[in-house]
């Protein structure tokens, strides 16, 4: 029987406007976004409708705005959210996996990603770092080229997105390192990215302790469906485990290959995308090849399903 997943995006998804119509129609989605608001102490909701985008790019807030966005999709979905018999999210997406299995309140959920997106960008501005995309080599590759190039500084495999895009993590120096080897290696393309710091590397790790004593005062329920943790990329039923695969999170690396090679191997072939963009629908094209796959982004999408469903 075929199974289905639901999906939250992570970091680089935003756009200035996101959201902005599934916030003026519901009263509920400005509350949240309200909440959000006085926990970061900026109105997230005119800075994601009206930018700048170099402000939204601030880890700070992009982490809060696009969990913001997903849930703000679920609220308006409602009853009529797909079924599903798992749930992954991206990185800070996992927040949204975890809030929309009942692991988390969406409050709750909404107050942890903006700690745990402060406590980053602080890491970033205490140990400056940057990050590399390389398509073309396969796991054991970018292994040997990182092991290399960690002769001048910290460098890590961070993301491994699909069989064919892995991305690494660390020191500007080591990055620019992995960036030149790889090519020699064979890779087919291999840049640097735009981000804001090492990101899902060890230089991340001052941002440990503070997410870890944020998350003990919270309570963490199992999920209603298996979440498929980054960490891992096996699934996590109990809310201990939880709280210590999303501490662990912060410097390792996000497994979104393997993720998707479980559910494959667990007979996923539908696939629902919930927030800004397409991107993990579009890695999941070639690596998953399934037979439906939907994203639900603007308010537009949404009316459009119920109708079609209704």
């Amino acid at each position: 029987m075929s199974k289905s997943v639901l999906f939250f995006p992570g970091q680089a998804s935003q756009y200035v406007g996101m959201g902005r119509d599934l916030y003026e129609a519901s009263t509920e989605v400005q509350q949240l976004y309200q909440l959000a608001s006085d926990e970061i102490g900026v109105d997230i909701a005119k800075l994601s409708f009206e930018g700048p985008a170099e402000e939204l790019k601030r880890t700070r807030f992009t982490q809060p705005a696009i969990l913001l966005h997903s849930l703000a999709v679920l609220i308006h979905l409602g009853d009529d959210l797909p079924s599903f018999d798992f749930a992954c999210g991206h990185s800070l997406g996992e927040y949204g996996a975890l809030a929309v299995t009942g692991a988390m309140t969406y409050e709750d959920a909404v107050k942890a990603v903006v700690r745990r997106a402060y406590l980053m960008e602080e890491a970033c501005q205490a140990q400056p770092g940057t990050m590399a995309a390389v398509m073309g080599l396969d796991e054991t590759r970018i292994m040997e080229v990182c092991e290399k190039a960690s002769v001048v500084g910290t460098v890590v495999p961070a993301n491994f997105n699909s069989n064919n895009q892995i991305a690494v993590s660390g020191s500007l120096k080591a990055v620019q390192e992995v960036v030149r080897l790889a090519k020699e290696a064979g890779a087919k393309r291999a840049l640097i990215l735009e981000v804001g710091g090492a990101f899902h590397s060890p230089l991340m790790a001052p941002a440990r302790q503070g997410l870890e004593d944020y998350l003990a005062g919270m309570i963490i329920n199992p999920p209603t469906r298996p979440v498929v943790a980054n960490v891992t990329a096996q699934p996590v039923t109990d809310g201990e485990s939880i709280r210590k695969l999303l501490v662990e999170q912060v410097t390792s690396p996000v497994r979104w290959s393997q993720t998707m090679n479980y559910l494959v191997d667990h007979g996923v072939t539908e696939i629902t995308e919930i927030g800004p963009g397409r991107v993990l629908c579009g890695l999941a094209k070639r690596d998953m090849r399934p037979e439906q796959s939907i994203n639900f982004d603007k308010l537009s999408d949404i009316e459009s399903f119920i109708g079609v469903t209704a």
